[in-house]
């Protein structure tokens, strides 16, 4: 039962209290640049989603072998070759299986290995020494959480396009004030989760 609250806690906490895009602000290049579309904002979440799965799955054991030979300073080099392999991966699937999804998500697919978002996951499953179901439930929930924020944002910035937004604050101006008032709506639930599992 202790094991199954503390994984819900790291679940939700990653979904919205820690949530990697806007309260750690990784993964802002494909927020700003894919959330035009909800069905694209769906899309990229879906793939960050299951690429921050098998990265956590794939690198939990590799940690361990760096560790047991002395060799964690290559985690960085080693989690981003990972991830640029199951990016790849992911690139080929959507490519052959859904091609209107691929040219939607364009240059914003490859950007899933640079994104900081799935990097950063996989390494602060390490920082906090989470075993594998917490590292597992975390990515899982910071995948969900990324895809929260982009679902919520794409409705917002669907509903800018009809608003008569004054001239100067046109274009990024706007996009960054809605980013932030969004980002300002998850400090909500920081009281609600910590009341719950506190």
């Amino acid at each position: 039962m202790e094991m199954t609250k503390e994984l819900l806690a790291i679940l939700l906490t990653a979904i919205l209290t820690q949530n990697f895009v806007l309260s750690k602000f990784l993964g802002i290049c494909p927020f700003l640049g894919v959330s035009k579309k909800l069905n694209t904002a769906v899309g990229m979440s879906a793939a960050v989603i299951f690429v921050m799965a098998l990265a956590t799955a794939a690198t939990y054991p590799i940690n361990l072998l760096l560790v047991q030979n002395d060799l964690a300073y290559l985690q960085t080099i080693v989690f981003i070759l990972v991830i640029a392999a199951l990016v790849q991966l992911v690139e080929i699937i959507l490519k052959k299986y859904m091609p209107a999804l691929y040219g939607a998500l364009g240059i914003y697919l490859p950007l899933i290995t640079t994104n900081c978002a799935v990097l950063g996951v996989v390494i602060l499953n390490v920082d906090n020494g989470y075993g594998f179901a917490q590292s597992m439930f975390n990515s899982v929930g910071a995948g969900l959480g990324f895809m929260l924020a982009m679902v919520m944002f794409a409705g917002v910035r669907e509903r800018l396009e009809s608003c008569d937004v004054p001239k100067f604050m046109r274009g990024l101006p706007i996009t960054l004030v809605a980013a932030s008032l969004v980002s300002v709506s998850f400090l909500g639930f920081t009281g609600i989760v910590e009341t719950i599992f506190g």
